[in-house]
């Protein structure tokens, strides 16, 4: 572990300036979840199951939003997707917090649909402005960027809820994260290494070279495969292979392990007569996760996600044995030590697999896919708890999540390996390299060897 591996990364202006962006948009994202749920408890009056109700409407559009908007990032660039973002979110979250609950729940709805997709935007300027072997040392710096705002913004939410109207709370937190989003507006910094300005010449260029690559893909999958070599592998929307794929199961498991322990621990901190400490006992986990980034990111080499993953699920079912609430803090920090790791495992290794003018739209896929799991864990875990006490939840997501990720190191076998972005080759190597590809993987938006679309 070498932790000097973080200077020359924070020493970039353009990681450092994204990290700083990063946290000052994420806090009153964070915050504004926590009070939109005390607006519809105290201000409208209705039950927490009804405040669920408008976060889920919300979730469900960010969820449906992110490929749609990641692949808006890829064709028109950042501004031309951002701008109308803005001014729906100004539109949207100056008349919500002032009108009743049904109306609520489709502003909100509304205002998920046209999220700006900062976590997209962000990390793809990480990926970009870094080399290649920096990658996992940023991401995991962005991980722990994220932790550090989660742990924020809902203090500072509770605090807005109880010392102002939650109507003024909630008007002043979604403002505060749409002039961020400006900043970013305005600051527009490039998403992909090409050149800036090459992004409205390669939005024109791309109708017509996909029409080519259509027909080389058509033709390379109809042909009989060279004897002795596989067939063209396929893809859907021209980077979704069985790697691929196998990574987002496991971005979404990853999930459905934290959102599962998340509901876990209140319900064995109420279990064990100590609601009063569940909050710092999530300020423990958080702080697992974030000690666990940190060193993922200062570590000499990359992990495979799905080790990554059955670790994270392998840690989180010894909490079934807690037997009070001082064993119970321990093994639940332990447990968290993976969870950043495990989500930047997920951006880093989707980055190597896709190629650089899908990774807007990769980018939406992942955070649909987390978006997924943090959806079905919860329910699950707490359909475990009804049925078996608290511990089952951990159990329950635990045994879960060792299954997939078995199943996605099974399933990501069988394609080929990522390729590591690495130095040019001249010309004759290309060639030479290229040849025995076209008879087998294809890339199918192109019709060009996978294994160069990176370089």
């Amino acid at each position: 572990m070498d932790l000097g591996a973080y200077r020359p990364v924070l020493a970039n202006r353009d990681t450092r300036n994204a990290l700083l962006l990063g946290f000052l948009i994420r806090v009153p994202m964070w915050a504004g979840g926590v009070i939109l749920t005390l607006h519809v408890v105290t201000s409208l009056g209705r039950s927490y199951g009804e405040a669920g109700l408008v976060t889920a409407a919300s979730t469900v559009a960010v969820a449906i939003s992110g490929p749609w908007r990641g692949r808006l990032l890829d064709r028109v660039g950042l501004r031309r997707t951002v701008g109308p973002s803005l001014l729906v979110q100004v539109v949207c979250w100056s008349i919500a917090p002032w009108v009743g609950y049904l109306p609520l729940i489709a502003f909100a709805a509304l205002a998920g649909l046209f999220v700006v997709p900062t976590f997209s935007i962000l990390r793809q300027v990480i990926i970009r402005s870094v080399p290649s072997h920096q990658r996992r040392t940023a991401l995991s710096l962005d991980s722990s960027a994220t932790e550090l705002s989660f742990m924020a913004g809902p203090a500072i939410g509770v605090w807005l809820a109880t010392a102002w109207h939650t109507g003024w709370a909630l008007l002043v937190c979604e403002l505060a994260s749409v002039a961020a989003g400006f900043v970013m507006w305005l600051v527009n910094p490039p998403l992909t290494s090409a050149p800036a300005g090459a992004a409205e010449a390669d939005a024109q260029k791309q109708a017509a070279h996909d029409q080519q690559g259509e027909a080389v893909r058509a033709e390379a999958i109809a042909a009989p495969a060279v004897s002795g070599q596989p067939a063209a592998r396929r893809t859907v929307r021209g980077f979704v292979t069985v790697p691929v794929a196998a990574v987002l199961l496991a971005a979404a498991c990853s999930t459905l392990v934290l959102s599962g322990t998340d509901v876990s621990i209140v319900a064995a901190l109420r279990s064990f007569g100590s609601t009063g400490s569940i909050g710092w006992v999530l300020a423990l986990w958080g702080a697992g996760s974030l000690v666990g980034g940190l060193v993922y990111g200062a570590w000499h080499r990359s992990l495979s996600v799905f080790w990554l993953l059955g670790g994270l699920a392998a840690t989180t079912g010894p909490v079934a044995l807690a037997l009070g609430v001082p064993s119970f803090a321990v093994l639940i920090t332990v447990s968290g030590f993976l969870c950043a790791p495990t989500v930047t495992a997920t951006v880093e290794q989707l980055s190597r697999l896709v190629p650089e003018r899908f990774r807007g739209e990769m980018m939406g896929w992942h955070g649909s896919a987390m978006t997924a799991g943090s959806a079905v864990g919860a329910p699950v875990a707490g359909f475990a708890i009804d049925r078996g006490g608290w511990s089952w939840g951990f159990v329950v997501v635990s045994a879960l999540g060792v299954v997939i990720a078995a199943a996605g190191w099974l399933a990501s076998r069988r394609g080929q390996p990522a390729v590591e972005e690495g130095p040019a080759t001249s010309p004759t190597d290309t060639t030479a390299a290229a040849a025995p590809a076209l008879a087998g993987t294809v890339d199918s938006e192109h019709g060009l060897p996978a294994a160069t679309i990176d370089h």
